[in-house]
């Protein structure tokens, strides 16, 4: 967050990594969304963030105050583009990360642009992630991603829908703890000296995957793998509707009787089905 409190702190401002001035004038004088802002919320967004100041000219590293006129005009543009898949792919912003300052009678537009997270990148122009359309920042510019590394972003947001991913509103409560009690029992059965043998059950949990915080958000909770191990089944519908145990019994290894009980078949007193 950058705080100005007068037209002084504003010339103290450099442009950096992750500053970045616009004059935002427009053509009428009025003010309007220049369009060298795309680049750089692309850029800030797959780099580390950053914040972009409208209503400022720079010049040869320095900063001068110029306002907006029309600042209610500006922020609908803002907020109309973002939302315009043909503009731009994803919108990180929300009303908080725009900020109105008034120095000296002149308004300036602080704008607050998050590090988009893996499933969210690349953030790119257009409808085309290639061809120059995706940026990031390096020193003080916004640079074209080259296509090779555009693709590897893309592979990456699949690896977001991995077991390790953190669930969103579920907790313990989810979890089996009679399921959970026993994968305690089993684990300290057949390793009876582990370090982990020791810990807090939240601790355990961690341990082995089932609880996982995201270093790119902050949040923390249960991930799929720990639903799907030790979670209750209504609580597994809930994420994936479509989940149904089926289990295979074999009382004898050779015999032709494959399916003895399935957990399709349990409220009907567990029928045999044959292969």
């Amino acid at each position: 967050m950058i705080e100005i409190y007068s037209k002084a702190d504003l010339e103290l401002l450099r442009e950096s990594v992750n500053l970045e001035c616009k004059l935002a004038a427009g053509r009428d004088g009025h003010g309007a969304i220049p369009e060298d802002f795309w680049p750089t919320y692309s850029s800030f967004a797959n780099t580390d963030g950053g914040i972009v100041l409208l209503g400022v000219r720079e010049k040869q590293g320095q900063f001068s105050l110029t306002g907006i006129a029309n600042i209610a005009r500006v922020r609908k543009e803002l907020f109309d583009g973002l939302n315009n898949r043909q503009k731009v792919s994803a919108n990180l912003l929300t009303d908080s990360s725009v900020r109105e300052v008034t120095l000296e009678g002149r308004t300036v537009l602080i704008i607050e642009i998050p590090r988009a997270t893996r499933r969210q990148r690349p953030v790119f122009l257009t409808t085309n992630p290639l061809a120059g359309h995706t940026y990031r920042r390096l020193n003080d510019g916004d640079r074209p991603v080259p296509d090779d590394e555009v693709k590897r972003m893309l592979a990456e947001q699949v690896e977001d829908s991995r077991d390790d991913r953190v669930l969103r509103g579920y907790d313990v409560g989810d979890l089996d703890a009679g399921t959970f009690r026993d994968f305690r029992q089993v684990f300290a059965n057949r390793d009876p000296n582990h370090p982990w043998n020791t810990t807090s059950d939240a601790e355990f949990l961690r341990q082995i995957g089932g609880w996982r915080k995201d270093r790119e958000t902050g949040e923390g909770g249960i991930t799929v793998a720990g639903l799907l191990m030790f979670g209750q089944m209504v609580s597994i519908q809930d994420e994936f509707p479509n989940y149904m145990l089926d289990y295979q019994e074999r009382p004898d290894s050779k015999t032709e009787l494959r399916w003895i009980c399935s957990a399709f078949a349990i409220q009907d007193g567990c029928e045999s089905r044959l292969t």
